[in-house]
């Protein structure tokens, strides 16, 4: 994945929710699904798609051990 500069997103932008986030992870971990994730960088908003594989209080990890700050996220399913 390209080195992007990720940017927070205003809450009223994010669609991401708990159990969006925890959906995508069990996806991942127990059924090797990919799921869409957008999020927004210095480039504008960019849409993956994508195997989460770790959740923590502030990013979700997915292929490549690339880390995506949870604050960026404007929406996952």
């Amino acid at each position: 994945m390209i080195n992007y500069h990720f940017l927070p997103v205003e809450k009223k932008e994010s669609n991401v929710t708990q159990e969006k986030l925890e959906r995508a992870l069990r996806l991942g971990n127990e059924f090797k699904s990919k799921t869409a994730i957008t999020f927004l960088t210095d480039q504008g908003p960019k849409k993956i798609e994508t195997t989460v594989w770790t959740l923590t209080e502030h990013y979700i990890q997915i292929k490549g051990s690339v880390s995506i700050p949870l604050k960026s996220l404007i929406d996952i399913s």
